[in-house]
């Protein structure tokens, strides 16, 4: 049995040191160019892992509910792992004061943030994958638009989290770090692929052609670029508001999870499978967040 613990505690040293060769050329690359610039680049990637999972279409006629629930569950824990390891956490510890006064800062911010998509939760109009009743102001949009609304709305809270750490970064904030920026987009991307499966697949299934299934999956991740830039500046001009702006970024990509991700995993018979998703996806992030962070 110990044998076997330090052989598996070998082989994960030998990735961990691959992962690192891999990722340093890429944290150079971030190191050596303007911050704002960076968070634009890095969403850029994941709004590319996006078109990616819509991508899937134009090969696969029908996704597994099982495989969906499972990506969407992976999604969510994703976001809540990247919400405190991220961006709570470094907010807390950048704040000044001790006790109860040292997280004034994150309280105010995490509630501002859900409070923030709350608000456009019920302004703006969209559907839910595995729902039937649209949410927002009622409209007479088809269905597939309010499917895309959905998930763009999904998209705004990671992308100002991006955004947020590079301008952390700019604003010469020791907590704030490019690897830690870094890591988090790479975890955004990486459920980003799963969101745009499910905005492509059930468009085709309701008969919309391949490339528009493809066009609007990928076009719901259009706005983290716009986000990242807008928090970064926001950030970099106003510095003292970064231990907010991170329990922002935290409180809105919350209240995502807990509003829209875990039920849509939740209405069908694969919840176990969800379940499990929402479990891998949080440790891998948390796990990118602490090796690279």
């Amino acid at each position: 049995m110990e044998l076997l613990f330090k052989l598996i505690l070998i082989i994960f040293k030998a990735n961990l040191a691959a992962i690192f060769l891999i990722m340093q050329p890429i944290l150079d690359f971030f190191s050596s160019i303007d911050p704002v610039t960076g968070a634009f680049y890095a969403t850029l990637f994941t709004w590319g892992l996006t078109a990616l999972g819509a991508s899937l279409v134009f090969f696969v006629k029908e996704m597994n509910r099982a495989l969906l629930d499972g990506l969407l569950g992976f999604t969510g824990g994703v976001m809540v792992a990247a919400s405190f390891w991220s961006l709570l956490a470094p907010g807390i510890e950048m704040s000044p004061g001790e006790g109860f006064i040292k997280v004034i800062p994150a309280s105010i911010g995490f509630g501002l943030g859900a409070l923030f998509i709350f608000s456009l939760d019920k302004v703006l109009p969209h559907i839910h994958i595995n729902f039937k009743e649209s949410e927002g102001i009622k409209t007479p949009w088809h269905k597939t638009t309010l499917l895309v609304l959905a998930i763009t709305l999904h998209n705004i809270p990671e992308g100002l989290a991006v955004g947020v750490l590079f301008g952390g970064v700019a604003a010469g904030i020791p907590e704030a770090s490019i690897a830690g920026a870094v890591a988090l987009a790479i975890g955004i991307g990486i459920q980003n692929f799963p969101e745009g499966i499910a905005v492509s697949m059930p468009m085709r299934r309701q008969g919309v052609s391949r490339f528009k299934s493809f066009w609007y999956g990928q076009l719901s991740a259009i706005v983290e670029p716009i986000a990242a830039v807008i928090g970064a500046l926001a950030v970099t001009f106003f510095t003292p508001i970064l231990p907010y702006a991170l329990a922002f970024a935290a409180g809105a990509m919350i209240f995502v999870v807990v509003e829209e991700v875990i039920p849509e995993t939740q209405q069908d018979r694969y919840t176990d499978i969800a379940t499990l998703g929402f479990i891998g996806g949080f440790i891998v992030m948390m796990s990118l967040d602490v090796a690279l962070g």
